[in-house]
């Protein structure tokens, strides 16, 4: 069957100025809902709500749910949207310019995939959030869960206390209008307890900005900055690392086996709490 041909509108036009598009196939938006995996007491903060195509499941699969829209044009077919779900809010407001709840909570959201970094930097920096499940361009979801073989700087930075993965594709043609590239489902996952003691965290951000600040042409070299060449070498070895390896091909796991080498962190020490 040939996919459905949707005639281009004036809002459809604006949606594409702020590089937003709505999903227009249900069974992407039951990907969402599955892939956000909503309790019945969870708090929802969703991005960009549109005409609330996804707001509506997500409701029903959640305790309360705090949708944000910014557009004028929709915010009308929204609210009709979300008329007959007491535990919806409607919120003209900017997300970004949002304080995060005091409470734990989870971000939803088919976002503007021009915002896609403020809304991830957002995110992590939210002290309650429990989980974030973002639509955006699938290069996007490869590159910041290592889908290639390669790590980026914000991922390292971040996985002793997030794990990031992608939890899915959408095709091109599940939006309206349709953009000119899949879209990916990342899913960012605060951790219960760090993979290192808290104690540890900014040894290991210095560490991973060392790194990929490639400060003497390697990693090892780099590392040689700020280490002993021996013990740099033996947590090489440990970490089954060559010392010429590019920086981006290092998994996270192994820049934790360099951290608790190079910087003496007990692995059976208990994350503080």
């Amino acid at each position: 069957m040939a996919p459905r041909r949707f005639r281009t509108t004036a809002r459809d036009r604006s949606r594409r100025v702020l590089s937003q598009n709505f999903l227009a196939d249900p069974a992407a938006v039951a990907r969402m809902v599955r892939a956000a995996r909503p309790g019945p007491d969870d708090l929802l903060l969703e991005v960009g709500a549109g005409d609330g195509r996804l707001t509506r499941p997500l409701a029903a699969r959640c305790g309360r749910l705090i949708a944000y829209e910014v557009e004028p044009a929709v915010l009308t077919r929204l609210a009709a949207a979300c008329v007959d779900l007491p535990q919806v809010r409607v919120r003209p407001a900017d997300f970004l310019a949002a304080a995060p709840p005091d409470e734990p909570f989870a971000v939803v959201g088919n976002i503007p995939w021009s915002l896609t970094a403020g809304v991830v930097r957002w995110c992590l920096a939210a002290p309650g959030l429990r989980s974030a499940t973002l639509l955006t361009q699938l290069a996007y979801a490869r590159k910041r869960t290592g889908e290639h073989g390669r790590w980026s700087r914000l991922t390292v930075l971040t996985w002793p206390e997030h794990h990031w993965r992608l939890a899915g594709r959408v095709p091109r043609t599940a939006f309206r209008p349709v953009p000119a590239v899949d879209g990916g489902i990342l899913r960012i996952e605060r951790r219960p307890e760090p993979l290192l003691p808290r104690t540890a965290l900014p040894a290991y951000r210095r560490m991973v900005e060392l790194g990929f600040g490639g400060v003497g042409g390697s990693l090892a070299a780099s590392l040689r900055t700020a280490h002993p060449r021996r013990r740099v070498e033996g947590a090489l070895r440990a970490a089954r690392l060559d010392p010429d390896v590019p920086v981006g091909l290092v998994w996270p796991e192994q820049w934790l086996v360099l951290c608790r080498l190079l910087h003496a962190v007990d692995p059976g020490l208990r994350p503080a709490r």
